[in-house]
């Protein structure tokens, strides 16, 4: 993984007192809205509580759905609305169909299944919905660029309705309504309603009431919202904030069987409930071919039935886990052996039997791990079906449509793209837009960033003050949770949890010691070890157990301090002199020589982690890794020793790339004899005027590297 740059606000603390004392928030909020630009009471406030809901009939066309779909329901005409396969549309789905078929209204709804069918109108399902009679279609959070598909439909005599969310052109789809707040021609005033609130929006006005709309639906426009990544401000932040609120008691049996049988119901609910618990058991019905199941359940009443389809979303979303998992275990295994960070600014593999369904999630983890963009391609028979993810700067669409000779079919917009291409064009197609990638994207967009709204110390830190931040919720897009970084933090404490997928850290700072914990790393994965200084990137939260409160931090990154950094370069300046062929004293001498346990502890670690024999990791991470698990004083310039030797003994290689070490260990027929190493010997002779029993004692007898365990 590539290193961080921390990006860090440098918020006035003049004006976050004066905010904090005009408007009460703690100090900690207010240093965080004048971060973000919100230094004045009046536009924290504006901020804060935005004015109210717009009024629905500013979306242009909406009063010419009403009528129509109204007269559709007086006259028992045959509704379906055509909905889509992600959350946004699956809840957009149910809150319309809800509503229709509450008054009465002779309504259906039908999904497109995502493997075998896609995204959006498609002429086939429109033959179809005709067949089985339905007079009018209402699409939801799609359609807005079918024009095609409306023609089809119009020319079998269809009504069609098409509400969504999404970017589209000058010219719209001949339908008798086209409902989009990014209409170049819409004067209404938030852009940034979900394809849900686009849906909840039309249902407001066929109800004559936002406010009983609102009540209703809130629940299910905030889990559409929030998981569709829209950003949480104006409009979206009301709907959001009520939705949270109305989750302790949702209008829909199956969104509370859901949260039941999630863990989640009776606890806190946030932003996160939704992005990271209730979200993913949604779309994995989806990604899987199921989306059906998921409007189900937010649409029967029969309590059984609820309780049996949330057990079932739960039992897929397990499903797509493992599938998500073992692609991307596949993918890094190939990564370890082919990617090369210094010539590669992009990533593309491909491979027999792939879930397509899954390989976007899987994309889109790597293009955080690697800081690069990803095209993931699932091979069956002739043809390969691919799912892309890019990073800012890169506009991955235009870098499918420069192959566009290549492709079957492509889609997409910058940051996520989809295709479909022929076996034997792959490797074709991999070699082009390579070279695309490395023509047009920049240095600067591969390094990942963290941004950071203010640097604090502990005096900023207690309960009250933590509090003090929920008044900032809902987060989301555009109002992320808050990012503080600590400098110079001890590390004392080192624990794994979880079989060591994750982290607890003991850190202190002016003499106060603080939990912290790190997701998704290991000890394996820390470049630090106890004793070192280190400096973090957190959230802030309020851990509760057993009754007591606690603040802890949740890692977002981790930087070593300067004085690390400083100690770290003092060994290799001595590592650089004596292969630079310069004299050190006796004293420097000895603190780059190993012994025999030194040459094992890193032997052992480096075998023990290498993957298909090979290891990458930081320099400066590897020497306090094995430093910490051996408890023994490995600095830098030693570890290099050490690796000079196991070369010299034909036992490992070794090179630099992008500030990656990386090890490759050799197969090797019987022992190797590391007593007569040349570089051991050199520092040896160095070392003797003050080293009266000397490091050679400890090389005496002939060592088995590649027999350090027995």
């Amino acid at each position: 993984m590539k290193t961080k740059r921390w990006l860090t606000a440098e918020p006035n603390p003049g004006q976050a007192r004066v905010l904090s004392e005009m408007c009460g928030f703690s100090t900690l909020a207010s240093m965080v809205l004048c971060a973000r630009s919100m230094s004045t009471p009046e536009a924290a406030e504006a901020f804060l509580h935005p004015p109210g809901l717009h009024d629905p009939y500013l979306l242009t066309d909406l009063d010419a759905a009403v009528n129509l779909i109204t007269e559709a329901i007086q006259l028992k005409k045959r509704i379906i609305v055509f909905g889509d396969y992600d959350v946004d549309g699956i809840t957009a789905t149910c809150v319309l169909t809800d509503y229709l078929c509450s008054v009465g209204a002779d309504c259906g709804y039908y999904i497109p299944d995502r493997l075998s069918e896609g995204y959006g109108l498609n002429c086939a399902a429109i033959d179809q919905l005709h067949e089985e009679g339905a007079e009018l279609i209402i699409t939801v959070d799609s359609g807005v660029t079918a024009h095609e598909e409306a023609a089809h439909a119009a020319a079998l005599g269809l009504h069609m309705v098409i509400t969504d969310h999404h970017e589209c052109h000058d010219t719209h789809p001949p339908a008798e309504a086209v409902i989009n707040p990014k209409r170049s021609d819409s004067v209404y005033p938030f852009r940034e309603l979900a394809g849900v609130g686009v849906a909840f929006k039309l249902v407001a006005a066929l109800m004559g009431s936002q406010q009983a709309a609102l009540e209703r639906y809130a629940s299910l426009v905030a889990l559409g919202t929030v998981a569709d990544v829209m950003p949480v401000i104006g409009e979206n932040r009301l709907i959001v904030t009520e939705g949270l609120r109305r989750l302790a008691e949702p209008h829909s049996l199956g969104l509370e069987m859901l949260l039941r049988e999630s863990g989640m119901w009776g606890k806190k609910l946030t932003s996160g409930t939704i992005s990271y618990v209730l979200a993913p058991r949604i779309n994995a019905a989806g990604r899987l071919g199921k989306a059906a199941l998921a409007a189900e359940l937010f649409l029967t009443k029969d309590h059984e039935r609820a309780q049996a389809l949330a057990v079932s979303l739960c039992e897929q979303n397990k499903s797509r886990q493992a599938a998500e998992n073992q692609i991307l275990d596949q993918a890094l295994t190939v990564l370890r052996r082919e990617y090369n960070p210094l010539e590669d600014k992009i990533i593309v593999l491909a491979e027999e039997g792939w879930h397509h369904g899954v390989i976007g999630i899987v994309s889109s983890r790597l293009c955080d791990r690697y800081a690069c963009p990803v095209v993931l391609i699932s091979l069956e028979g002739d043809m390969g079906k691919g799912s892309g993810r890019s990073v800012k700067g890169f506009n991955l669409f235009e870098a499918l449509s420069d192959s566009g000779s290549l492709l079957e079919k492509y889609g997409g917009h910058e940051l996520a793209a989809g295709l479909t291409i022929r076996r034997s064009n792959i490797e074709a197609f991999k070699a082009r837009i390579m070279a695309y990638a490395a023509a047009h994207l920049q240095q600067q967009y591969l390094i990942p960033t963290v941004q950071i709204d203010c640097r604090i110390d502990p005096s900023f830190i207690d309960l009250e003050a933590v509090e003090g931040l929920s008044v900032l919720e809902p987060f989301g897009m555009r109002n992320p949770q808050p990012v503080f970084m600590m400098t110079d933090m001890l590390v004392e404490d080192i624990m794994p949890i979880s079989s060591d997928r994750h982290v607890r850290l003991g850190l202190r700072k002016d003499g106060i010691l603080y939990t912290a914990m790190l997701f998704g790393t290991g000890t394996g994965g820390c470049n630090f070890a106890q004793g070192n200084y280190i400096d973090v990137a957190f959230h802030l939260e309020i851990n509760e157990f057993r009754g007591i409160r606690t603040v802890q931090m949740n890692v977002r990154d981790i930087h070593l301090s300067q004085s690390e950094i400083t100690t770290d370069q003092k060994f290799l300046d001595l590592y650089n002199s004596y292969i630079g062929d310069q004299p050190l004293t006796a004293r420097q001498a000895q603190l780059l020589m190993p012994d025999r346990k030194d040459l094992v502890a890193v032997w052992r670690h480096i075998v023990s982690r290498a993957e298909d024999n090979r290891l990458s990791v930081p320099s400066n991470g590897l020497s306090r890794r094995i430093s910490w698990e051996s408890r023994r004083g490995i600095n830098i310039g030693k570890l290099f020793v050490c690796l000079d030797v196991f070369s010299e003994s034909s036992l490992l290689s070794y090179h630099f790339k992008e500030g990656l070490l990386n090890i490759i260990v050799k197969h090797r027929e019987g022992k190797a004899d590391i007593s007569k190493s040349v570089v051991l010997a050199t520092l040896t002779q160095m070392a003797k005027p003050s080293c009266p029993q000397g490091p050679q004692e400890n090389m005496r007898h002939p060592y088995d590297m590649q027999g350090a365990d027995e």
